[in-house]
């Protein structure tokens, strides 16, 4: 249907267009027909709602504003040329006619990248609320800016409503480029089933942020480059190894002190927003620091998994992550990879292709941190689920299909893998964090 609208309003355009270049029109009267236009574009849209797959939500918030605005500029326009009799140039037409075809076609570019994705059924009994704050290290200084400033840590509580007991912490951490809501379906099954969940940022390594100053804060152009660069057959190892530690010890950093400030939960250090105290002291108030769970997706499992080495720590998931903090070094050619006993259980979710990459290194002999991680586990579990990639760990397919395929997806059925993941989480952490019942899974999925 978005097809549908999009190819009426570009007829309207094109037919005025033309309509007009047979005609001599005054500006008063081209403007006068261009004003009937407009509003009759934006009845046409209003018209249209009523069809699925059109609404007046984010998708067409662009497409509405530009139809309202250029009637008010048309307007204007005619209050400018009301008393001249000049004729309308036929370029001025052809120009108009263009530009307004333009103008709807990208603004109506968000209908055709997203969908009306509005998350997943929850199972849970609890709805789910949602506060958010800023926590500030003072203890280390902002390496991306040079104005001495602390580094920022962004948290996301999403956190059962009404809710009375204690219960248990998840904490999230989102991949590179990544943003806090990348898997908000899991978040909010978790929540509804008695969980707080937090939701961390990493401040240069998200797509985008913000500060305790209100400053929008974007990805890192250095960190691009260097993704770009390890990203590439020609890097070796060692060079490898020397980016990705920096990244992990900035990400590690970032989720040992948001444990610690959330065990702390000395809340007066924090920033927080207004409006945003009483819920954040909510979902605080309902934290049992005996139980805290760790997950990231991508490097944010890396990130998981490192972090989970602490002793207070019950559960760790990696969704579609590569181990990069258990790689401690390099000997030549060899990565020197953390063998010592990972105590803590373990819930390794893979991609099709990033299991047949863990089997090929087994098979050859070749050192890969995830294997090792899991060999040397007390209680480890791994599972892949067939023909996924790695976007289809998050909720981006269901939210964004064309973004998601330009960043790696297979071809499961996305709205069925989600539930299935979000399941798997959900069961692992009500056997490890909450003690109810087993867990296992199958081969694959």
């Amino acid at each position: 249907m978005t097809v549908l609208l999009l190819s009426v309003l570009i007829l309207l355009e094109a037919g005025f267009m033309i309509f007009e270049l047979t005609r001599k029109s005054s500006k008063k009267e081209w403007t006068t027909k261009r004003i009937i236009l407009n509003a009759a574009e934006i009845i046409v849209f209003f018209a249209m709602v009523l069809l699925p797959g059109i609404d007046t939500g984010f998708r067409f918030a662009g497409l509405i504003f530009m139809l309202v605005l250029r009637t008010v500029v048309s307007g204007i326009y005619w209050l400018a040329f009301r008393k001249s009799t000049k004729t309308k140039k036929k370029a001025a037409i052809v120009f108009g006619g263009l530009f307004g075809a333009l103008l709807i076609a990208s603004s109506a570019l968000p209908a055709f990248l997203f969908t009306d994705y509005a998350g997943r059924p929850l199972t849970g009994p609890y709805k789910v609320l949602e506060a958010d704050a800023i926590l500030i290290d003072r203890s280390r200084v902002e390496e991306f800016e040079n104005d001495g400033s602390y580094r920022e840590v962004p948290v996301y509580f999403f956190y059962p409503d009404g809710a009375t007991e204690k219960m248990p912490l998840v904490i999230f951490s989102h991949g590179a480029f990544g943003y806090y809501q990348s898997n908000a379906s899991m978040f909010m099954e978790l929540a509804s089933n008695g969980y707080v969940v937090a939701s961390i940022e990493h401040p240069y390594h998200s797509i985008f942020t913000h500060d305790s100053t209100g400053k929008t804060i974007i990805a890192d152009s250095g960190f691009l480059n260097d993704s770009m660069t390890i990203g590439s057959s020609d890097a070796s190892e060692a060079e490898v190894f020397e980016v990705t530690t920096k990244w992990m010890e900035l990400r590690t950093a970032d989720m040992n002190f948001a444990i610690d400030s959330f065990k702390a939960k000395n809340t007066d250090s924090w920033y927080i927003e207004n409006d945003q105290k009483d819920g954040v002291l909510q979902a605080v108030s309902l934290i049992d620091t005996d139980r805290i769970g760790l997950i990231g997706h991508s490097m944010g499992g890396a990130t998981a998994v490192t972090c989970g080495r602490r002793d207070d720590i019950s559960a760790v998931v990696d969704l579609d992550g590569t181990m990069l903090g258990e790689n401690l070094g390099i000997n030549g050619n060899d990565i020197i990879i953390n063998e010592e006993p990972y105590k803590t259980p373990l819930l390794n979710l893979q991609s099709q292709s990033h299991h047949e990459q863990a089997v090929e290194a087994e098979k050859i002999g070749y050192a890969y941190s995830n294997n090792i991680v899991i060999k040397n586990a007390d209680t480890a579990y791994s599972t892949y689920f067939a023909n996924s990639g790695h976007m289809d760990f998050t909720d981006l397919p269901l939210f964004s299909p064309v973004l998601a395929k330009n960043l790696g997806t297979g071809d499961v059925d996305n709205t069925v893998m989600i539930d299935t993941l979000n399941g798997l989480v959900l069961r692992f952490f009500d056997c490890y964090l909450k003690g109810d019942g087993n867990f296992s899974v199958n081969e694959h999925y």
